[in-house]
């Protein structure tokens, strides 16, 4: 799925038309990375994903389980309590993967080509060394990974398991399984849909600047403001759809692989 990572973060802090590397469409970007970069170039920025995703899942599993009774002793109905939980779930996760979502994405706008590219380890040395950990350095756009991760998870949690319990259960192993399974690729499709603007603010604060030294893209709201300003509303839906195509069923799989594993914890420990 990480190929189709590396797209969404071009697409998203290419600035419109004029921008002289812009990619015209998906099968374009797919045809200059691999002319340019090799087929590696699609594989930029793999070593933090691999590095947080451990933890990021546990945390977000663990947390949303947390909120989840905590939310349950208050007066709020199931369904919200639901989406609080998720959106709590998020928050917590967006705090623990940030950082590594800063040199993720420094290193997948990198153009270079894939053996002329600093290692992850390098260029967290480097963004540490030149701007330290707070927020304009490993910690840039924290903000915006904030509503990005919040948002997400409060609907996809939220609506899949709403969905799940409104929908009747079959007595078919193979069609309840695939119920699961539409409902999760609903529920990341909606997810991605709703997001994506706080993701397009988190790739170009994240990215590289237009003009090096002078950073234009400083927060979250005013960030989406500027592009809505100069791009257009659309441009905050750069990336959408190799967006939807990784966490649709990325995240229906996930889903079903949670309820799996903790049904049979819950029955066997």
């Amino acid at each position: 799925m990480h190929p189709l990572d590396v797209v969404k973060t071009r697409f998203q802090i290419q600035r419109g038309t004029s921008d002289p590397n812009s990619y015209k469409s998906l099968g374009d970007c797919f045809r200059t990375i691999i002319r340019s970069e090799g087929v590696f170039g699609f594989y930029k920025g793999i070593l933090p994903p691999i590095l947080a995703e451990t933890p990021k899942r546990a945390v977000k599993f663990f947390t949303f389980e947390q909120y989840k009774k905590l939310l349950n002793l208050t007066p709020l109905s199931p369904a919200v309590a639901l989406s609080a939980a998720g959106l709590g779930a998020g928050l917590t996760e967006a705090v623990v993967v940030n950082p590594f979502e800063v040199v993720k994405v420094s290193l997948q706008a990198n153009r270079d080509s894939f053996k002329e590219q600093p290692s992850s380890f390098a260029q967290a040395r480097r963004i540490i060394k030149s701007d330290g950990f707070g927020l304009n350095g490993l910690n840039k756009g924290l903000t915006s990974t904030l509503g990005r991760h919040g948002v997400f998870n409060m609907i996809y949690f939220g609506f899949y398991f709403n969905v799940k319990d409104a929908i009747p259960t079959n007595p078919d192993p193979t069609l309840e399984f695939l119920r699961k399974f539409a409902i999760g690729l609903v529920s990341g499709t909606i997810s991605s849909c709703v997001n994506i603007p706080f993701d397009v603010a988190k790739s170009r604060i994240q990215g590289p600047q237009p003009v090096p030294g002078e950073i234009k893209y400083r927060t979250c709201f005013q960030t989406m403001a500027l592009v809505y300003r100069e791009e257009g509303y659309l441009a905050l839906y750069k990336g959408l759809v190799p967006k939807i195509m990784r966490l649709g069923p990325g995240g229906a799989v996930m889903l079903l692989v949670y309820e799996y594993v903790s049904g049979w914890l819950q029955r066997n420990w």
